[in-house]
């Protein structure tokens, strides 16, 4: 079972440096991330998400490359790419993959203008080193799904970066 994290931080770069330093970890097998969006709060006050993986753009590709194969068997390989990748990515933009979409827009509403988000869908980890290497970048807990314990151990590792007096 994956839990949810939703860490708040106060601009869209430090949400951004936290999720790349999961994603190190994740090359280390300490944890396994099944998706980590940023939400960030626009100046008009609509919630903008940044994703891990665009489907998109991967279904436009994923479709062009299925057109490009039936045109040739049907001779006309340029319409088939053209018609794969609209319909790729009219399917990519339909799908959604990992954490809700609308979900994290909810929850993201209550967000101070250009604070972000940090969304991580975790399949597992290595809890002492995961909180070990992302204590020092702060932030504040949204939400979780973890047990209390766990819970209290990221609430406590976060504060103790706020606690410390900037270098």
């Amino acid at each position: 079972m994956s839990d949810l994290v939703a860490i708040v931080y106060p601009s869209e770069a430090k949400a951004e440096e936290v999720r790349q330093r999961l994603l190190k970890l994740q090359k280390e097998y300490l944890i396994t991330i099944s998706d980590a969006v940023i939400a960030v709060k626009t100046d008009s006050g609509g919630i903008k998400l940044n994703q891990l993986v665009n489907t998109t753009s991967m279904g436009a590709v994923t479709g062009g490359f299925w057109g490009l194969l039936i045109g040739m068997i049907f001779l006309n390989p340029i319409l088939g790419v053209a018609v794969g990748a609209a319909s790729g990515a009219l399917g990519g933009a339909l799908s959604d993959f990992g954490i809700d979409d609308s979900f994290m827009k909810e929850l993201s509403v209550s967000l101070h203008t250009g604070n972000a988000a940090l969304f991580v869908l975790i399949k597992n980890m290595t809890a002492d080193k995961v909180l070990k290497e992302i204590k020092d970048a702060g932030g504040t807990v949204l939400k979780t799904s973890l047990d209390d314990a766990k819970e209290q151990a990221l609430r406590d590792a976060l504060a103790s970066a706020a606690e410390r007096p900037a270098a």
